[in-house]
């Protein structure tokens, strides 16, 4: 049997039905005070499509915004630098930052050398 899930004591569903003013009490300090503070016009925008409804592509910018309860099952794609980067909102993440989810360092993979290259470049070793 899996273990429930709880945050601080609270079941996802309680956390749902509670009014972000309470849910804000429960998060850590840093952010409890970004959320406190004016939000940024694109955190304002996530949000915005986040409670319209719309369950399509929700893309955003907005690497910074604090993962809330409502957010729960929803996939949000974060741009990570280059592209955006499909990430699937679980119950574990609420407290976390979205760019956390969203990596934007990727490993470097080299092709093989290319006309002009110099002799020694084309060398590769068997292993």
């Amino acid at each position: 049997m899996p273990k429930e899930f709880r945050y601080r004591g609270y079941t996802l569903e309680q956390l749902q039905e509670m009014p972000l003013e309470q849910v804000l009490m429960l998060l850590p300090s840093r952010h409890r005070r970004s959320l406190n503070r004016e939000l940024s016009h694109e955190k304002k925008k996530l949000i915005e499509r986040i409670r319209s409804g719309k369950k399509d592509k929700i893309r955003t910018h907005a690497r910074d915004m604090v993962i809330l309860p409502f957010m729960v099952g929803l996939t949000i794609e974060v741009y990570s630098g280059k592209g955006f980067t499909p990430v699937e909102i679980k119950p574990e993440m609420i407290g976390h930052y979205l760019g956390e989810y969203a990596n934007p360092i990727q490993k470097v993979v080299h092709g093989t050398p290319g006309i002009g290259a110099s002799r020694s470049s084309l060398y590769v070793p068997l292993k």
